[in-house]
């Protein structure tokens, strides 16, 4: 015996990986029987037997595979040609053995439903437990059981049920986590007289490292964030909690210069994460009063700002990425918004988007439906250009689609 962890080869079902010898397993074993159908009807309803192949050939043949539930090798249930050697085959002994776990329980199961024993379980002096039964030609097959077998089954029984609990946990806390995510995105909309906006993330996993905000900063001030962390999943997500948080509890600092706040929220950022975390982050600071725009780019994306004459102004990066540095400095750019111009805040995970031909969503495609949908209310817009980039995606979305649309109007 190899090993009591894996006793008679109890985990046989699970092929090796390491490709060192090609993958070999024993398929089935042929029995010889005079009816197939009634054969099968013996395996399958008498002793549970799983039916793996069932198939009739264009010449009539018919070729039957069973298994038992938690098997591995097949038998194939075959109908000799009359007359051939192979027919004084059926009805004899097999040496064909059966393994379980608890011999006394199968035992007592199989003959209230029928099943010939040829005798009562008994003790060997080879050890453990046996009996033999008969199939309805006679064939006869022996079932065994051994306490290492039991106490092995026990233990892999244990630690699948340890892992699928662990894993309903994982699931349980991930959707926990989700629920938490989405309660830190804006729940409310500041009021802008001059400023309709929209924002939306759809992570690519539970949980994910894009991050939006709109903060409401008083004396007519709106701040516009949209930021990308480092790494994916439940590390991502962290990460975004401890910038949104460092973000907000500093954000009174803006009215007083836009570079004031982030330089204390990449203090905070640097000194709560690990060296390896960073973000990028696009921070507006719209003032509702005289429609001016004054932004910070931290190693993110261009903003767009579509003119009304449909040119496009971009707002390039100012500063280098959050996180990184202990001591960190960027410039403030500005521009004025005029009714019409529509302002577009976006992450990697719209223009990086790629098809099954391996193209990019890109920044030139996305400008073209900016403008297709710029008369559009801003959240009709979000969702129809987040919807076809979920669509643009080729199998399984790679990353987070963040995006904020905002449009300039008149004053009332």
């Amino acid at each position: 015996m190899a090993s009591s962890e894996l006793p008679f080869g109890i985990d046989r079902s699970r092929p090796r990986l390491d490709g060192k010898d090609p993958y070999l397993c024993l398929h089935f074993v042929i029995i010889f029987v005079s009816d197939q159908e009634r054969s099968l009807r013996f395996f399958a309803d008498k002793l549970g037997f799983r039916v793996a192949v069932d198939h009739t050939f264009e010449n009539g043949n018919r070729w039957i595979e069973v298994a038992p539930p938690d098997g591995t090798a097949q038998l194939g249930i075959a109908l000799p040609p009359p007359g051939s050697e192979s027919e004084k085959h059926i009805g004899g002994l097999t040496d064909i053995y059966f393994l379980t776990e608890d011999l006394p329980a199968k035992y007592k199961e199989w003959s209230e439903r029928g099943v010939h024993f040829q005798f009562p379980p008994e003790v060997p002096a080879w050890g453990g437990i046996h009996t033999r039964f008969d199939d309805p030609d006679g064939n006869s097959f022996g079932l065994v059981g051994f306490d290492e077998v039991t106490r092995g089954v026990e233990t892999h029984r244990r630690a699948l049920a340890t892992k699928l609990e662990a894993e309903r946990r994982a699931v349980q806390e991930l959707e926990i986590a989700k629920q938490v995510q989405s309660r830190l995105f804006p729940q409310i909309h500041p009021e802008a007289k001059t400023l309709e906006y929209a924002g939306l993330c759809l992570p690519a996993r539970q949980v994910g490292g894009d991050y939006f905000d709109f903060l409401d900063l008083g004396q007519k001030q709106l701040g516009l964030v949209i930021g990308d962390v480092s790494g994916k999943g439940i590390a991502a997500a962290l990460l975004m909690a401890n910038l949104q948080a460092n973000l907000r509890s500093q954000s009174a600092l803006a009215l007083d210069g836009p570079e004031l706040l982030l330089q204390s929220v990449n203090r905070l950022f640097y000194e709560n994460t690990v060296d390896s975390s960073y973000a990028s982050l696009f921070f507006a600071l719209y003032d509702d009063h005289e429609q001016r725009l004054r932004y910070a780019n931290c190693g993110h994306l261009s903003g767009l700002v579509l003119r009304a004459d449909n040119t496009c102004q971009r707002l390039d990066s100012t500063g280098t990425l959050l996180g990184l540095f202990p001591q960190w400095n960027c410039s403030i750019g500005e521009c004025t918004l005029f009714p019409g111009d529509l302002l577009a805040l976006y992450t990697d995970g719209i223009t990086e988007a790629f098809n099954d031909a391996g193209q990019e969503f890109g920044e030139q495609h996305l400008l073209e439906r900016l403008l297709q949908l710029r008369d559009l209310p801003c959240q009709t817009a979000l969702t129809a250009i987040a919807k076809e980039v979920q669509s643009f995606n080729s199998g399984e979305q790679y990353d987070d689609i963040t995006l904020i649309i905002a449009k300039c109007k008149a004053r009332d």
